[in-house]
């Protein structure tokens, strides 16, 4: 591809050494002509490296973290490992954002990589739970600037219009690590030791060689000017922000517990309030400057995209959550099947995301896209509700399309139309808001939804056993469970029922079990494991369910949403032509 001007983006800047500035901010303006296709595609490779490497992780974490939960006895505490992550990289992420304008977004992306490969490796070295949640944070700080960063540096170089064109590469990257992840993931969680180590510690650190030939890439590819944006660090919202979260996040994880209205329940609502009405005065008092800027909020395309972002993150994230523990522990699929078995969610995704940006890009218009999305997904979760533990498997992957294909239409149109309603100079902080608000509603929507799923498991679990205990084919399996080799699976299981039965308390005691380690499922006798499998169906049978509920909210915020007419120059060349206007003011 040569750089000849029928290959050049209409409004985008050049790619060559920017000249020194003459106004009062000393950085780099962008040389004379746009970027060409060539230029463009260079950048990109280098973003894709970033976003690879997040995208990775995601797919490989999510199919194996049943495995690591087991092993590491804590699978009803596996929330924590992911809300962690979520929690650090939703309030790094407005702050990649600002000092992103300061410093460059090239240097924040390639600092974002290199703490994310600190945090993979910590986490590789994680003993408990809890320990893997702390490094999961660490990683969370890293992982907050890949996918930001990179979509405001294509928000930066390429216009609105033009952006469908590029956004083939971003679906590869997650389409690629849709497919590797999970076989990857697997072979890792299920290999006993590899080199010494065991087998899902490599889960982590795979991310180690990725990242460093990421920070390669970068290097060598991403050659962007920058034009420097003073701006105040708004530090204190962001520890608000944590201090408004956590607690929260606590009390979802430990109320089963506490108790929902225990003493030191009350003490954790009574925090988060008080942070979020001090996060909401320091941010009125920063304007501009705030970590989410209050006012950027009066767009009215920035509010009600914001809103359905946070409604979309819990759905998102909650039934991403719930999905691989469906395919796992009630349909017995290893990692790296249950992995596979989600393609066609990711099918639905890329089909999503490709047929709308093209039909964006040619009609300028985005706004039926994340209304019919959202729609789609209430459909989705809702059928997902009457999937049960029986129910084949190609029906389930039927609503995962649906499913996929709703999140498609909503996660570029979203983007697109905060980035296009705000002035370029605004494009950074847009672009953080957008991605925190909607990691903010996946903070919240997968420790709400585990929640709800392991409070609901002991009680499904009960009911299930009280149905079936009296068949004769459930007598007959722990009689001849009891019959097994006393180190067996079936033989404890088998004395564990007999004893708890006598004591009135057979539910509790089986879930208890299955809730620190989930393991023993799959080597259990089928008419044995019925019982727990169908717990487990039925729980997550109202996670969906309440999931749906949340989404018609989302959908119903979704029809205010405006549509603005696309811009045809990319923020560069207006935030050039903005200080060449001042130039002659500034000389005077």
């Amino acid at each position: 591809m040569t750089d000849s001007p029928q290959h050049t983006v209409p409004g985008a800047p050049s790619l060559h050494a920017a000249q020194p500035s003459t106004g009062r901010h000393p950085a780099s303006d962008p040389a004379d002509g746009p970027l060409s296709h060539r230029q463009i595609l260079l950048i990109i490779a280098g973003l894709m490296m970033g976003m690879f490497l997040a995208a990775l992780d995601q797919t490989i974490v999510a199919t194996s973290i049943r495995t690591i939960a087991d092993d590491l006895h804590g699978l009803d505490q596996q929330a924590w490992a992911t809300t962690a992550y979520l929690i650090t990289a939703t309030i790094v992420t407005p702050l990649y954002g600002k000092l992103g304008d300061i410093y460059g977004r090239k240097n924040l992306f390639v600092l974002a990589i290199s703490i994310f490969i600190v945090g993979s490796a910590l986490s590789s070295f994680a003993g408990s739970m809890y320990g893997l949640a702390a490094f999961r944070a660490v990683q969370g700080l890293g992982a907050g600037g890949l996918m930001s960063l990179a979509l405001a540096i294509i928000g930066d170089i390429v216009p609105p219009r033009e952006r469908a064109k590029y956004q083939g590469y971003f679906l590869a990257v997650f389409g690629t690590s849709s497919v590797a992840g999970p076989v990857i993931g697997g072979f890792f969680a299920g290999a006993d030791s590899i080199l010494g180590i065991t087998g899902w510690r490599w889960v982590f650190l795979v991310n180690v060689p990725i990242g460093l030939a990421a920070l390669v890439v970068v290097t060598r590819t991403l050659h962007l000017s920058h034009r420097r944006l003073d701006h105040r660090i708004d530090w204190l919202g962001a520890t608000l922000l944590s201090a408004t979260l956590v607690p929260l996040l606590v009390i979802l994880e430990q109320g089963r517990e506490w108790g929902w209205t225990s003493g030191r329940a009350w003490v954790a609502y009574a925090v988060s309030a008080v942070a979020a009405v001090a996060f909401v005065r320091q941010e009125t008092r920063m304007k501009e400057e705030a970590i989410l800027p209050l006012r950027i909020f009066r767009n009215r395309t920035v509010g009600v995209a914001s809103a359905a972002s946070v409604v979309i993150g819990v759905a998102m994230f909650g039934g991403l959550a719930a999905l691989p523990l469906y395919l796992q522990i009630v349909k017995g699929a290893t990692p790296t099947q249950a992995g596979l078995q989600l393609i066609p969610l990711v099918a639905g995704i890329m089909v999503g995301s490709v047929a709308s940006g093209q039909i964006i890009s040619r009609t300028g218009r985005y706004r039926l896209f994340p209304i019919i999305g959202s729609a789609l997904l209430v459909v989705g979760l809702f059928a997902f509700h009457f999937v049960r533990y029986d129910t084949p498997l190609w029906q389930t992957m039927v609503v995962m399309v649906v499913f996929g294909t709703g999140l498609g239409f909503n996660f570029q149109p979203l983007t697109l139309a905060v980035q296009n309603a705000v002035p370029a100079q605004q494009i950074g902080v847009a672009t953080s808001t957008a991605t925190t608000t909607r990691q903010l509603g996946g903070t919240i929507g997968t420790a709400v939804f585990l929640s709800i799923l392991f409070s609901a498991v002991p009680e499904r679990i009960t009911a299930a056993l009280e149905r079936t205990a009296p068949t004769p084919e459930f007598r007959q399996a722990v009689a001849e469970g009891l019959r097994a080799p006393a180190g067996s699976v079936d033989h404890q299981v088998a004395s564990a029922m007999q004893q708890a039965a006598a004591g009135g308390d057979a539910g509790a005691a089986a879930a208890s079990g299955v809730l620190s380690d989930s393991s023993f499922l799959s080597q259990l006798d089928p008419t044995l494991a019925k019982p727990f499998l169908v717990g487990f169906s039925e729980a997550m049978d109202l996670v969906f369910l309440v999931g749906a509920g949340v989404m018609l909210i989302g959908f119903l915020v979704m029809t205010f949403l405006p549509n603005v007419e696309l811009r045809s120059s990319s923020a560069y060349s207006e935030r050039a032509g903005a200080h060449d206007a001042t130039e002659p003011a500034a000389a005077g």
